[in-house]
């Protein structure tokens, strides 16, 4: 039996943006939140979309729930697709409030975790613990990732501390720095109580911070996807995306869908046969 070559869209087609690349990305990543996906809902979700995934991650505390074996296939299936793979922050959160931080560690370990998420978002964190916390994570061998703001409705972003956070946790060796939006995407963070987008906080931050590109936005919703990728760019990195929502991120993502198909037009090169010009 003749072996046939994949065939694909023209490029111009399937990314008429022409800033979309493979795994791994340094630009434009996308975490999928993880509410509690069975293995062949993930399975389904990573055969068709796994390439769009950079980062999974187990919400909230809901790692211990899941049978010890079923969660580990979990982690090792996204791992196969060049997936960073974690528990929400807020499990590390009652781990501290627990005294059980040890403990924490030595299971994401044993499960196979490649990331680790640290956040005060329902806690009071000193910073010398969030520093030891970010730098025995690093030394472990996890890709940080932590998280600024509370999950309080009604919480806001203080500039000051905000910038203070993303420098000093950078330094430490985290990767990106969660901007809070909750799964909700509403009166927390950078959205007011209808989930709007609070632009002129987001312009502050912007102006001060030391790269746009170490901050992850929590954007639950489409609108503020839309929002954020208009106001930003396509390659800024967007979490808490519903797994039933990646491809359409993506299509926003490339300039496929009609609130970004500008995006087509903006594209940075271009293309002649197979080779970009």
């Amino acid at each position: 039996m003749e072996a046939t070559t994949q065939v694909k869209w023209h490029p111009l087609l399937s990314d008429p943006s022409g800033k979309r690349t493979d795994k791994p990305r340094m630009l434009g990543k996308t975490m999928v939140i993880d509410k509690g996906l069975g293995i062949h809902a993930l399975d389904d979700l990573l055969q068709t979309a796994g390439s769009y995934v950079d980062m999974l991650k187990i919400g909230f505390g809901t790692s211990p729930l899941y049978e010890t074996d079923i969660l580990k296939r979990k982690i090792e299936m996204a791992k196969k697709h060049n997936i960073i793979v974690y528990p929400g922050g807020t499990f590390l959160e009652v781990a501290i409030q627990q005294d059980a931080v040890d403990e924490f560690f030595d299971m994401i370990s044993i499960m196979g975790f490649n990331g680790v998420e640290i956040s005060d978002g329902t806690i009071e964190l000193d910073r010398n613990l969030r520093s030891q916390l970010i730098t025995r994570a690093a030394e472990e061998g996890f890709t940080v990732i932590t998280e600024y703001g509370k999950k309080l409705w009604g919480s806001s972003i203080e500039i000051d501390a905000l910038i203070e956070t993303v420098t000093i946790d950078a330094e430490l060796g985290a990767s990106l720095i969660t901007i809070e939006g909750r799964e909700s995407g509403k009166g927390v963070g950078i959205y007011d109580e209808h989930g709007e987008c609070k632009e002129k906080d987001i312009v502050k931050v912007l102006e001060r911070v030391p790269s746009k590109h170490l901050l992850l936005w929590e954007a639950p919703q489409k609108e503020q996807q839309v929002h954020l990728l208009n106001l930003l760019g396509s390659d800024i990195h967007l979490g808490n995306v519903a797994p039933q929502d990646l491809i359409s991120l993506e299509a926003l993502r490339r300039g496929l869908r009609s609130d970004t198909m500008h995006f087509g037009l903006e594209a940075p090169c271009a293309y002649v046969g197979d080779w970009v010009i």
